[in-house]
């Protein structure tokens, strides 16, 4: 469910630094169930914070809630110090990006080559759902499309989840640099994050 939107604060910029303090969170569509209890988790500016664990750990429950597509039903949830429940929503996710000039976004992704080497180039049609592009393609267009935004936060959800070896190793290289100087927060499956995130 979506909050609010009449949130009395507008934020011009963000350090960026996330807090979930004491949070509990039950699914939306099953109010009995807890997915989060009392979790306490701080992600200071600038870090990057890898959240690895199986299915229904509530990882992309901290995503959603950084976000505010819904609320913790106890504790809070604050950027640089401030409750997000005091921003509009729509003016608070305009600093983060869940997923520079658009050539350069698309060579830091990694997308540039392959964009380039298409017979119409940057003007190929993508087709339905991006049918003309490999998982691999489609995860490094969405992964410039955030670097166009040139966000505060970036929150990535599996971002290499079900990809061949080499569009993984692509995908994970465009994601070292995108990382440069931001909040990050990344769900995954596998520890290979948390080597990436510390090299």
């Amino acid at each position: 469910m979506e909050p609010d939107d009449q949130g009395a604060i507008t934020p011009v910029n963000f350090k960026g630094k996330i807090e979930l303090k004491e949070v509990d969170c039950y699914y939306p569509t099953r109010p009995r169930q807890i997915i989060l209890n009392n979790l306490s988790l701080k992600t200071d500016a600038g870090e990057a914070v890898a959240l690895v664990g199986q299915s229904g750990f509530g990882k992309s429950t901290i995503i959603r809630l950084v976000e505010r597509f819904y609320d913790p039903s106890k504790g809070s949830i604050e950027i640089d110090g401030m409750n997000i429940k005091l921003y509009n929503p729509r003016a608070l996710r305009s600093h983060i990006a869940w997923k520079l000039k658009v050539i350069e976004a698309k060579t830091l992704a990694n997308a540039h080559e392959f964009i380039s080497s298409m017979q119409d180039g940057y003007e190929t049609s993508c087709g339905e759902r991006g049918v003309q592009f490999s998982g691999g393609q489609k995860q490094r267009i969405a992964l410039a499309r955030a670097i166009l935004k040139n966000p505060t936060i970036l929150l990535l959800d599996e971002a290499t989840s079900a990809l061949d070896t080499n569009s993984e190793n692509l995908v994970q290289d465009a994601l070292e640099k995108t990382m440069i100087a931001r909040t990050c927060q990344i769900v995954a499956h596998r520890l290979q994050w948390l080597i990436m995130v510390g090299s």
